[in-house]
């Protein structure tokens, strides 16, 4: 273990308005040897306060969803496309994201993980490279070369999108539903017989 020590992002100053509105870095959180790994957009202002990824609203729907599928957060890893906080929760920029990026790699690196799950538009765009319609491309799976190495990588809506849309809570479940089974982590592990849907 240990490697992912390194990850510990624990002082960067690439990214002036950043620095500014951050109170601290957000590292991923999760164990060292997750099959999956989710990556958000950036920290929000209860994981600036808080320093750990998905801990608001969002995180409990999350933590929710990944209980309707089988999974516990603590199977998973969770992590950012950038690890400070914009101001007033803005979308990152195109350079905030390209000065994170090196610290995505090597965490998706280390990591080295089954499936690689996108939340929301920012994530899904920046790591597959291309526009996306996220709620059209939920549950989708493709493949993407990161640092040179093949990964898989599944669209999903970011959590929140089911606070504001009930309807966007099947797209979400069914896109963790497809995630946890790509692991291999929905047989039989939740004690439920997944029948329904074969």
């Amino acid at each position: 273990m240990g490697d992912m020590e390194d990850l510990c992002v624990t002082d960067c100053t690439r990214c002036p308005a950043l620095v500014d509105s951050r109170s601290r870095i957000v590292n991923g959180g999760g164990p060292e040897d997750a099959d999956l790994l989710f990556v958000g957009e950036g920290p929000g202002a209860n994981e600036d306060e808080q320093g750990e990824p998905f801990v608001g609203r969002s995180g409990t729907v999350l933590d929710d969803g990944l209980r309707t599928v089988g999974l516990d957060r603590s199977d998973v890893r969770i992590t950012n496309c950038v690890r400070c906080r914009p101001p007033e929760n803005r979308d990152p920029k195109t350079d905030e994201l390209a000065n994170c990026r090196g610290y995505l790699e090597r965490e998706i690196e280390l990591l080295d993980p089954d499936v690689i799950v996108t939340l929301g538009k920012v994530p899904s765009e920046h790591l597959l490279g291309r526009s996306v319609a996220v709620t059209k491309e939920a549950g989708t799976l493709e493949e993407v070369r990161i640092e040179d190495a093949p990964r898989r990588l599944l669209i999903c809506v970011h959590p929140a999108a089911t606070l504001y849309d009930r309807s966007q809570e099947e797209t979400f479940e069914n896109a963790l539903q497809r995630a946890a089974e790509l692991a291999g982590v929905a047989d039989g592990e939740s004690g439920q017989t997944r029948l329904d849907g074969f």
